[in-house]
């Protein structure tokens, strides 16, 4: 998987001693939270599993809880523009920071598609595995197996959520969309009844902090990335924009609906570029 860089770098993280006083003010609580709702979930999802199977009827909304919390205890502003979507279906959005995992999922049920990897990164990859995220290998050979996934998933009634881009950038523009993973939509089985609902999601950075603020991308160091969101003596604000759904079969191809999403978050991306 590709990672963007920036021509211009970010300059290097300082935490003054009140910043290392927030962040633990801050970074306690959430951990708290975060954590023993893992528990809770692991121990709901026993009983879930068996009865429900693919399908999660109160665990979600333990994961969308957590992800509220986070914005109350970063003291960070959660704004929302337009319908979220009813259909059965797929959500697509720009992709900016580990911060998306948090917003995207504050406001929606949603299980997320990342790329393999992450399971094995400590912390977040326990979360990713207990809150249902589809892990996928960009790898050819195991396509046909990833799209039966998909598949039975989304036949479930699951909302699965992916970021085109293929990586996270600054914050300040959005690339082009890959239409790879759009092919699932496109089978016999799927098509005529389901809905891609594209997703703008713009940071505003802390008033005096560089624009980029909340932007992970490059060799960022997560650590250090959440350290700096946790010291900041004040955080900024996130705001999602909900557009109008896209209907699979309305499009001859995966790589139509791709670019319509990707025209659809644009359009209401500031001077992306």
């Amino acid at each position: 998987m590709s990672t963007w860089n920036a021509e211009l770098e970010p300059d290097p993280v300082k935490i003054t001693p009140m910043g290392w006083v927030r962040a633990v003010l801050r970074g306690v609580p959430l951990g708290l939270v975060t954590f023993g709702c893992l528990g809770l979930l692991l121990l709901v999802r026993l009983i879930e599993r068996p009865i429900f199977g693919w399908h999660r009827p109160v665990t979600p909304y333990i994961t969308q809880f957590v992800c509220r919390m986070a914005f109350v205890f970063l003291g960070m502003q959660h704004r929302v523009t337009g319908v979220r979507m009813k259909h059965r279906g797929a959500v697509v959005a720009n992709h900016s920071s580990w911060l998306d995992i948090f917003t995207l999922n504050a406001r929606k049920n949603i299980y997320f598609v990342s790329k393999a990897e992450v399971a094995k990164w400590p912390g977040i990859g326990w979360l990713a595995r207990a809150t249902g995220t589809v892990f996928i290998n960009r790898d050819r050979r195991e396509a046909a197996a990833q799209k039966k996934l998909f598949e039975d998933r989304l036949t479930a009634g699951h909302k699965l959520l992916f970021f085109p881009e293929g990586t996270s950038t600054d914050g300040q523009r959005v690339l082009p969309f890959k239409s790879t993973l759009f092919a699932a939509f496109f089978s016999d089985a799927l098509r005529d009844f389901l809905y891609v609902q594209p997703v703008t999601v713009i940071y505003h950075a802390p008033i005096g902090e560089d624009a980029r603020f909340y932007g992970w991308w490059g060799d960022m160091d997560f650590g250090t990335h959440l350290l700096k969101t946790l010291a900041a003596r004040r955080n900024g604000a996130v705001e999602l924009v909900y557009h109008t759904p896209l209907k699979v079969s309305a499009f001859d191809s995966r790589k139509a609906l791709a670019l319509a999403c990707e025209e659809a978050v644009r359009s209401a991306f500031p001077d992306a570029a």
